[in-house]
């Protein structure tokens, strides 16, 4: 399946919309498409609305991993909104849902 992703830079924010599945075929396209925000100079956070991704596995754990560490490297936040009970699950089992910024409900948006 295939991954769209649609960035929407903000005053004090980067909002990314990501729809459809997030594996070993489609993560590297996330990453390419994330990780020159994450590692910006910028004092902007990244929000990512997930709550079109119908799945994902651990080659996208390790996406956001990689952004979790680069923005917070520069003193900003990586967000994560619009997690489905699975998405949410699967960060929780790993621990990852501890340690980053996550809530199920998807404030403001793309518009």
């Amino acid at each position: 399946m295939n991954l769209s992703i649609d960035i929407q830079e903000k005053e004090s924010e980067f909002f990314v919309k990501v729809a459809g599945e997030i594996d070993a075929y489609t993560a590297p396209k996330l990453k390419e498409t994330l990780q020159p925000s994450a590692e910006t100079e910028s004092d902007k956070d990244i929000v990512v609305d997930l709550s079109d991704v119908s799945y994902m596995d651990s080659t996208g754990l390790g996406v956001f991993v990689g952004l979790f560490k680069a923005i917070n490297a520069r003193g900003g936040q990586l967000k994560l909104v619009g997690l489905s009970n699975r998405l949410q699950r699967l960060f929780d089992i790993t621990g990852l849902g501890d340690i980053m910024n996550i809530n199920s409900k998807v404030e403001g948006g793309v518009e």
